[in-house]
């Protein structure tokens, strides 16, 4: 299958089985000038870096709510839109998101930019979030490459080198099959494919539109694509949350604004390391002089290294925290959160 077949094979498809998603404007309503709304597709970028479609609507559908133009986002404090994102993950992307909104509101007129470079230039906003507002937003035809994108280049061309090295390889494989015509729909068409059909694990090759053009189909064996290297053994630390509470109340602080989780609310904490954390050194460890009693541990996986946190409760007072109510810990990052929901229950 040469390459304008395979394009035209692909998009056929995508005409008949493209995914419904809230940020998302039909092929149908795209063929008729319809555009999506950069905002819209920009924010919904962000929130799918790290998680699922499933996932992500439903913050993407609050947000929208909240902040229906980037103008909103832009002029939202700081805590609300950081609280808004806990559960999403990767706390840094939110920070990211404000100083782009920022950015498109008073120096853009609240506008988006409409070519990639343009893009490119906001802050906070990537490579990949450019070529996919470009492409999407404004029928930019860039070379809109993700992670669904990545394995139907490997299993297409049946790509031998082993991820990460094989990325500017395959990077190269998708830039080829671009064009003029219809490139948000091409973009969406790959990324919609990879999602529903040549999926990590079972891929459904008998559903798929490229079958005839598929050099992985054709080993056999097309799920071994892409090839991975062995992943390295993830690190695990250890550290102590501290639930002190005063009554209804528990005592929140607020966490440095740079590094993991920065800026957000948290309980109160130990280091994080390698050795696990004594009786001695957690009481000593303790934010303030109480009565702290063990009250059970959680364990939460991390990108890049798991983590048991041993729970000490106390009751009692405390300077320079911000109390705050049992039934509004919601916002807490999902560590956090979980740690306070698993203390809180096991108390006698």
């Amino acid at each position: 299958m040469n390459p304008e077949a395979l394009r035209a094979a692909l998009l056929s498809w995508y005409d008949g089985h493209a995914r419904s998603l809230p940020w998302r404007t039909g092929p149908a309503q795209g063929r008729s000038g319809l555009r999506s709304d950069p905002y819209r597709v920009w924010l919904s970028e962000v929130m799918l870096q790290q998680t699922t479609v499933p996932h992500a609507a439903p913050y993407f559908l609050k947000f929208t709510a909240r902040w229906p133009t980037v103008s909103d986002l832009a002029a939202a404090p700081d805590d609300e839109v950081m609280a808004a994102w806990a559960g999403l993950g990767y706390y840094a992307r939110a920070r990211n998101l404000l100083a782009c909104a920022r950015a498109v509101a008073n120096d853009h007129g609240g506008v988006f930019p409409d070519t990639e470079a343009a893009l490119r230039a906001l802050p906070g906003l990537g490579p990949y979030t450019a070529a996919a507002v470009a492409a999407i937003a404004f029928d930019e035809a860039t070379n809109v490459v993700d992670g669904n994108v990545e394995r139907v280049m490997a299993r297409l061309f049946a790509v031998e080198t082993p991820l990460p090295a094989a990325k500017p390889e395959l990077k190269s494989l998708a830039a080829a099959l671009v064009r003029d015509e219809r490139p948000g729909d091409w973009a969406q068409a790959l990324m919609d494919l990879g999602a529903t059909v040549c999926r990590p694990k079972s891929p459904l090759c008998d559903r798929c539109p490229l079958t005839g053009a598929c050099a992985g189909l054709a080993t056999g064996a097309p799920e071994t694509y892409p090839r991975k290297t062995a992943k390295a053994i993830r690190p695990h630390r250890h550290g102590v949350a501290y639930i002190l509470t005063r009554g209804d109340e528990v005592a929140l602080v607020r966490r440095p604004p740079k590094g993991l989780l920065g800026g957000m609310l948290a309980l109160p904490t130990s280091d994080w390391r390698a050795p696990p954390w004594s009786d001695e050194e957690a009481q000593a460890d303790a934010p303030v002089q109480a009565d702290w009693r063990s009250v059970g541990e959680v364990e939460h996986v991390f990108t890049h290294f798991s983590l048991t946190l041993r729970l000490l409760r106390a009751e009692g007072e405390a300077d320079d925290v911000i109390w705050t109510l049992r039934r509004d810990l919601d916002a807490l990052p999902s560590v956090f959160l979980k740690a306070a929901r698993a203390g809180l229950s096991n108390l006698l």
